[in-house]
């Protein structure tokens, strides 16, 4: 990476004059077109454009600092007002340009910032110059006042979602030209591990942020004790389910930062992290950095533009898919036309700014997950086009890092891997008509009893972690984000409806029923006793692959259509129902099987052999949480020279490496060990 500190000072001139030329273009239409405003010569409005330069890197810095400590509210403000008092500033001290008060120069920032942030869209064709000198600028005191040290802290980046076979093929085809370049010259090796049941982002990172995968049975769950229905992607339920395995001791406790994932690992700095979002005496507020980004044209207002055009790219490549009548699809509403310009755009960018802000300190160890991919395959399909650009957007995320991390006060190495794949199919309700729950339902007799279900609104999970830390505050912006918040996301539900005899709750082709009038796992037999029709209408169905029950007489038991494999000795009888589900099947459906929570009854979609498809019991094209396809195959990209195993069985084992890989390079501390309130052991 030290080879690419000669690309700054020609980065710079090659920026500066095209940047100044397109602040004059864009200074000069919102003048034309703004009543109020108008001036004598081209060449004085390249002299404000110099003054408004001059400005904006004199005073932003100070006004930035100060919005930050009034809170969101006042970055918010900052971000409202700041450029136009720049801009008015300029023009008022411009000589030959008439202003007739504030509100004119107010709406001609507006037009100047959203001109200016297309026309960098445009003319830097994604080179990453222009947002590296952005982040090298707003960085500059904390560069200065961070610490130099000659041991390497570690970068990991996850791309969620992203299956280790398309890894590989965008690799390949050159698609990927970080990555491509970092595995073609040998800087680093790629390795596929296996996820182990259940493939989902939670269980996966309770993995390998803190090595306890064991505690997360699905993306959501009931615990049959307690009668509490956990989803995962709130904030409060992300909180409780870290306190049950958190030891103090995750992959970030020693000086780590976590950014934007489900689980903290223990990080002392933790941003837009579920489990942490709404914790209590959790920091409050943005940086002086990311509110150096937010109030700066080149920052949110950028990101806004971006965020529009991203929105209006999903409308069109929406009706293309209907127009085409590309098969399987499904609905991509309004809500996610939104949601996709969130996530594949806005957060995108603070994330990138936030990971700049604590290299920059120095942070050790910087883990942040990036979900773009995976929520633009859910709805599109794994391997479409629009879900490919996306991992272009991550691995330009990538190489603004590595440039970035030549004038880090430490030097850094990066390290990608990603939670889980996806793997696509119609989902079950589009090839059967119906739902699972609906099944379920018909199963148990008749209209059957009321049957609970899990809210399906995986996709929200980051913007709601967001709204959840902005709302924390309670201020002014908080007060206007409450509301949003319970729109998005239902209290922790204390138990079943009133009524209710089953919960049934997908994680995408996973499914668990639950008889929720018992406070304990019911056996097959006694499932049998009191449901004949319930797991022979289950495994019979042509959408269900198979059905894992606990026997009281053998042990955890698979049934098929036409065979039973009993876990516990590995015997088959007739045809073996996990033949298609590949060679870790077995042990996966046994360890699954011991965690708790775990549903009376397991159930996975079927698997088509001759396309790799399965069927999700969710309305998602892309999906993960079961057995089949590329979901259980995920992928690690290493440094070449770090010595690594070869083969990693389950999120844990990836843990294990992570911190080995922590303490080679001296940034993992040597504890004593001390018992926790739980009766466990730190250390």
């Amino acid at each position: 990476m030290a080879a690419l500190n000669s690309w700054r000072p020609w980065a710079r001139l090659r920026t500066a004059i095209p940047v100044l030329l397109l602040d004059w273009a864009a200074l000069s239409i919102a003048i034309a077109v703004t009543p109020g405003l108008s001036a004598s010569t081209g060449w004085d409005v390249l002299l404000a454009a110099v003054l408004l330069a001059i400005a904006a890197a004199v005073l932003r810095p100070l006004l930035a600092a100060f919005a930050a400590r009034l809170g969101w509210a006042g970055v918010v403000l900052g971000w409202l007002t700041i450029q136009a008092v720049l801009v008015y500033l300029a023009l008022s001290l411009a000589p030959h340009i008439q202003v007739s008060g504030f509100w004119p120069a107010f709406w001609a920032s507006w037009i100047y910032a959203v001109l200016v942030s297309t026309g960098m869209w445009v003319v830097t064709a994604g080179d990453d110059s222009a947002v590296l000198a952005h982040l090298l600028r707003t960085t500059r005191k904390t560069r200065r006042e961070a610490r130099t040290t000659a041991v390497p802290g570690v970068v990991m980046i996850q791309i969620d979602g992203l299956s280790a076979p398309l890894a590989r093929w965008a690799i390949q085809a050159g698609n990927l030209p970080t990555l491509t370049r970092w595995i073609r010259s040998g800087s680093h090796d790629l390795v596929e591990w296996h996820a182990q049941l259940p493939a989902t982002t939670p269980a996966s990172q309770a993995g390998l942020l803190h090595g306890a995968s064991a505690h997360v049975p699905a993306f959501r769950w009931l615990e049959k004790e307690t009668g509490r229905l956990v989803v995962t992607n709130h904030p409060k339920d992300a909180e409780y389910v870290e306190q049950g395995f958190s030891d103090g001791r995750g992959l970030l406790a020693d000086g780590g930062v976590s950014l934007s994932n489900v689980f903290s690992g223990d990080a002392p700095v933790s941003m837009l992290t579920m489990s942490t979002a709404a914790r209590k005496g959790a920091r409050r507020g943005p940086t002086r950095e990311v509110s150096a980004y937010l109030v700066d044209p080149f920052g949110l207002t950028r990101s806004l533009v971006l965020t529009a055009g991203e929105m209006v790219k999903e409308v069109f490549q929406a009706r293309r898919q209907r127009a085409r009548d590309i098969e399987p699809r499904v609905h991509r509403a309004a809500s996610y036309v939104a949601l996709r310009g969130v996530t594949n755009v806005l957060l995108r960018d603070l994330n990138l700014n936030l990971a700049a802000e604590h290299m920059m300190r120095g942070a050790p160890a910087i883990y942040c997950d990036f979900v773009d991919y995976d929520e633009i395959a859910h709805h599109a399909g794994p391997t479409r086009a629009e879900s490919l650009a996306s991992l272009d957007g991550i691995d330009w995320v990538l190489g603004t890092l590595e440039k970035l991390a030549a004038s880090t006060p430490r030097p850094y190495r990066i390290v990608v891997l990603s939670d889980h794949g996806q793997s696509q199919g119609a989902t079950f309700l589009q090839r059967y008509g119906m739902t699972l729950e609906a099944l379920v339902r018909r199963l148990m007799a008749g209209d059957g009893p009321e049957v609970a279900t899990a809210p399906d609104n995986e996709q929200w999970g980051r913007v709601r972690a967001l709204l959840t830390e902005v709302s924390g505050e309670q201020k002014v912006v908080g007060k206007l984000t409450d509301s949003v918040l319970r729109a998005q996301e239902e209290p922790p539900a204390p138990g079943p409806p009133q009524g209710a005899d089953l919960v049934v709750v997908a994680s995408g082709n996973l499914g668990m029923v639950y008889l929720a009038r018992e406070r304990r796992r019911l056996t097959l037999e006694e499932i049998e006793s009191r449901h004949p029709n319930l797991l022979t209408g289950l495994v019979t169905h042509p959408g269900v692959g198979f059905a894992m029950v606990r026997s009281s007489a053998r042990g955890p038991v698979v049934l098929g259509r036409d065979g039973v494999h009993r876990l516990a000795d590995g015997r088959v009888d007739g045809s073996d129902p996990l033949a298609a589900f590949g060679p870790h099947a077995a042990d996966d459906l046994r360890r699954h099987d011991m965690l708790p929570h775990v549903g009376d009854i397991v159930l996975n979609s079927l698997l088509d052999p001759s396309t790799g498809e399965v069927a999700a019991f969710e309305e998602l094209v892309g999906c993960h949480g079961g057995l089949g396809g590329w979901q259980t195959r995920p992928v690690l990209i290493h440094p070449a020279a770090w010595a690594a195993s070869t083969s990693f069985i389950g999120a844990d084992a990836v843990h294990r490496q992570l911190v080995r890989w922590l303490e080679d390079l001296g940034l993992r501390s040597q504890r004593p060990a001390v018992a926790d309130p739980a009766g466990r052991e730190e250390g």
